[in-house]
């Protein structure tokens, strides 16, 4: 199961919201979408989760506020997040693209275990160093950056260890 993120504050703010609101909102009028009710729900419970969700599990926790939302509502909606940064993709072992909020947060990275499918995130002050190191060698302002290590976790190393025989 795919571990929680780790963030700087534990919940976010209804002040936060609104401002994550106005990012939406100017992001709509930029590319001439009207804003509306459905857009706010679900953004609101996008940023209300900690996990890296799934469409399908966003899609789920919205239909529990309002049941009329439906799957290609959220699917557009999510992808107007990513588009205003809002939101980022993350690509995990199981092929299933999950996203998790971006608003208000450090950069990050992930570590991933390609047999259980757990995760870590961690900070690199190292990778921030080089993100910006070559945005300047090729002449680009650099705004993000995705990382992510794969590998085997302790755990599922532990598991698939050879018995040794006493």
């Amino acid at each position: 199961m795919l571990q929680k993120r780790i963030d700087d504050q534990p919940s976010i703010s209804r002040e936060m919201v609104r401002e994550a609101e106005d990012i939406l909102h100017r992001h709509l009028k930029r590319v001439g979408l009207k804003q509306t009710a459905q857009r706010d729900t679900i953004l609101r419970t996008f940023l209300e989760t900690r996990e890296h969700l799934s469409l399908n599990e966003l899609h789920g926790l919205v239909r529990k506020k309002d049941a009329r939302i439906g799957f290609t509502t959220v699917y557009r909606t999510l992808k107007l997040f990513v588009e205003c940064g809002l939101a980022s993709e993350v690509a995990f072992h199981d092929g299933i693209a999950r996203y998790e909020h971006q608003y208000n947060r450090r950069s990050h990275h992930h570590m991933v275990c390609t047999e259980c499918g757990s995760s870590v995130e961690f900070f690199s002050t190292e990778v921030e160093r080089l993100e910006q190191e070559i945005g300047r060698k090729h002449n680009y302002v650099t705004t993000r950056h995705t990382f992510q290590v794969y590998g085997t976790c302790e755990d599922c190393r532990k598991r698939n260890a050879p018995r040794q025989l006493v």
